[in-house]
């Protein structure tokens, strides 16, 4: 700084100057703080600032309901692609036919036997608990309620095989458009080395749709505040309140599954000690609570399985990265849940049929779900089309989506683990001593 001074009559002028570079605060960038917020973070003060303005907005709340139903038709525009990148790209990861048959074959088959029984839990929960019940649900003036799906039984199985499955994917069919994917997958294998470009693509496209998936869940917060201050100003305060009872059923549910599900399978198949393996676990267990991601635990569960489980390399790292692509045990709990809520809250009768194509769609939807966070809203739209329930339900578990998907990735990353486990104990390839060794860790 410097200082200049001039004699003035009696007193004395001082003038200050600067002779450095001009100082400026620095300017507050809003769109970058709010991404730097943690996405689930957002969603909450979403949903507590839509119920605030449903209430004072009352009625009106119906004017903004279009920003709702704009995210929406985001996550249905991603069903289809996600769920045939997803299911194309889990078989070829197999790397060849003949380890589908024998190591793939056993893992595939608990994979699909654990995805059963947990949505059969999912549906027994809801069914006994009646989250949706007393929560009477209409829709705007203009909308109608999805007729439920009505066919028999042959109808089903004949209509699993499409006979365009170009067009079963432009109408949303997803049951036809699994059963081509998962053909697509299998055939590519077979082809071998001449249809490894075309798996190569399938990576290629199940990870841009997995980015996509990250893009539209941006979207969640908007979403989620249109909603819910819709939900909160047409049907008032009350209609919030069964949240609690899905909460509840989703931790009751996911802590069944991790106590006696896994352990039988452990106890039983693997024929060792449950207590090893969950000291073995418990750092994977961690990291998928807190990201609530099974591909950012992907990493550590593998370390885990091979160090402390003691799984051969070959078992763990193809058993591991398959289960989290292929294997939500814990979506598919959640989902079955919801689409028996949804159909509850809105008055819907459901046929024994709507049974089994939830349990299809649910094991199926997990099967095509995306390792990441949020991956079980798409997934959701899929369970809910495919018996007839509104899409409006997800505005009802997207504001708590985060609370339940933490226990939901935590339980998918131990259902991993514990079908490497299996599968090593019956292909000969786990070194027990190692694995017993899990209490010194």
């Amino acid at each position: 700084m410097v200082i200049a001074s001039h004699g003035k009559g009696s007193g004395l002028k001082f003038d200050y100057c600067y002779a450095g570079p001009t100082l400026r605060r620095p300017k507050f960038d809003m769109i970058k703080y709010w991404f730097t917020i943690a996405l689930w973070k957002r969603v909450v003060l979403a949903l507590v600032l839509g119920v605030l303005a449903g209430v004072l907005l009352g009625d009106n709340a119906q004017s903004i309901k279009w920003i709702g139903d704009l995210f929406i038709r985001s996550i249905k525009m991603l069903v289809v692609p996600l769920i045939f990148f997803s299911l194309v790209s889990g078989i070829t990861a197999i790397g060849d036919i003949g380890k589908l048959g024998s190591v793939g074959g056993k893992a595939i088959g608990l994979f699909l036997c654990t995805a059963a029984i947990s949505v059969t839990l999912g549906m027994t929960l809801a069914q006994l608990v009646q989250p949706g019940a007393g929560l009477t649900i209409s829709l705007p003036e203009g909308s109608e309620i999805p007729v439920p799906p009505d066919q028999s039984v042959i109808d089903m199985i004949v209509n699993l095989v499409p006979d365009n499955p170009v067009m079963a994917m432009a109408q949303g069919s997803i049951l036809p458009v699994i059963v081509f994917a998962v053909l697509f997958g299998i055939s590519i294998l077979a082809t071998g080395s001449e249809g490894a470009p075309l798996a190569r693509a399938m990576d290629a496209g199940s990870a841009v749709m997995q980015k996509m998936t990250m893009i539209v869940m941006e979207l969640t917060p908007f979403g989620v505040f249109a909603l819910i201050a819709w939900v909160a100003g047409t049907f008032g305060f009350e209609a919030l309140l069964p949240l609690g009872k899905l909460v509840m059923l989703n931790y009751l549910g996911c802590g069944i599954i991790l106590v006696i599900v896994y352990p039988l399978i452990i106890r039983f198949i693997a024929r060792l000690p449950v207590v090893d393996f969950y000291r073995g676990i418990i750092d994977a267990q961690a990291i998928a609570f807190s990201t609530a991601s099974s591909n950012a635990a992907l990493p550590v569960t593998l370390r885990c399985v091979e160090r402390n489980l003691g799984v051969s390399n070959s078992i763990a790292s193809f058993t591991v990265a398959l289960g989290a692509t292929i294997n939500m045990n814990g979506t598919a709990m959640y989902l079955g849940v919801i689409a028996l809520f949804g159909a509850q809250a809105y008055g819907i009768e459901l046929t024994w049929i709507s049974y089994v194509l939830i349990a299809l769609t649910s094991t199926l939807g997990a099967i095509g779900a995306a390792g990441v966070p949020g991956s079980g809203l798409v997934m959701m739209s899929l369970v809910l089309s495919s018996i007839g329930v509104p899409l409006e339900t997800i505005a009802f578990v997207a504001g708590i989506n985060h609370l339940l998907d933490m226990m939901r990735t935590m339980t998918n990353v131990t259902g991993d683990a514990t079908v490497a486990v299996a599968v090593g104990r019956m292909a000969g390839e786990i070194d027990v001593e190692e694995y017993r060794s899990a209490d010194d860790i």
